[in-house]
This record gives structure tokens, sequence and C-alpha cells, in this order.
């Protein structure tokens, strides 16, 4: 098996900054997400954060907890089904006993954002901290 290796994407008008980080256990996805091939983008996401989460699950050492930080200004309906997606991934971490969580930030009086990650954090079962911030 090759050792993981961080995937880090830089955001463009369309799609938004990640940083995956297998040392750290520090994800985050964070800007705009309204990418033309939804699959195209988030599926690379997706298959390194199973990866990620295979060798965490055969792994003896799961002490450091894994923390996503979602920080969204917008997305569309596709980016949405792929977020959820990431955050099934993490509930099965979470099933296992593994710590995982994610960070919810949504910019003060945006409600639709705040009420987007409360219905994922409804879906999944994931502990899900929803912090306010400044403009961005």
């Amino acid at each position: 098996m090759t050792p993981m290796e961080k995937l880090i994407i830089s955001p463009t008008v369309f799609t938004p900054r990640v940083i995956l980080d297998h040392e750290e256990h520090f994800l985050e996805i964070e800007g705009e997400s309204r990418p033309q091939d939804v699959r195209e983008f988030y599926y690379p996401i997706l298959d390194w954060l199973n990866d990620f989460s295979e060798s965490l699950l055969r792994s003896d050492d799961n002490s450091k907890p894994v923390m996503i930080n979602f920080n969204f200004n917008y997305f569309n309906s596709g980016s949405a089904k792929c977020i959820l997606d990431i955050c099934k991934i993490l509930a099965r971490l979470h099933a296992q006993n593994i710590k995982a969580s994610a960070r919810w930030y949504y910019v003060k009086d945006d409600d639709d954002m705040l009420e987007a990650g409360r219905e994922m954090a409804q879906i999944v079962d994931l502990p899900f901290e929803f912090i306010e911030s400044e403009m961005q």
C-alpha cells in the first residue's frame, strides 16, 4: 500500500479550497462550491476520505481526533449531496469509536447556511459544532 499524501486543492471561482491532512487529522473545505462537474471535483475528495477512513480503522492508535471544518459561503444542491457523503464517511468513523466531528461555520444572520448545517447534522450521527463568524 502506498503511503497517503495530503490532498490540497486551491480554490477557484466555482470550487472551494480543500485541505485534507492525514497526519494532523485536519480536514477543511471552505469557500464557494458550485463546480460545473460535481463528481469530477468531489470524487477525489471522497476517495481520499475513504482511504483515510480505512487506514484509521486498521490502525492501533486512534487517539487523535478527526475534525472537519466546513466553511462555505455558498454551495449548490449537487455539492450538498457530496458534503453529506463526506459527513457519512466521518459518521462511520464515529460509529467505530474514533473521535470524529464537524465544525460548521456560518456568517452571522445567514440563517440558510446555519439551517443547511443543522440538516446535515440531523441526517448523520456525527457531532457538529456550529460556529458563527463575521462576514467573509
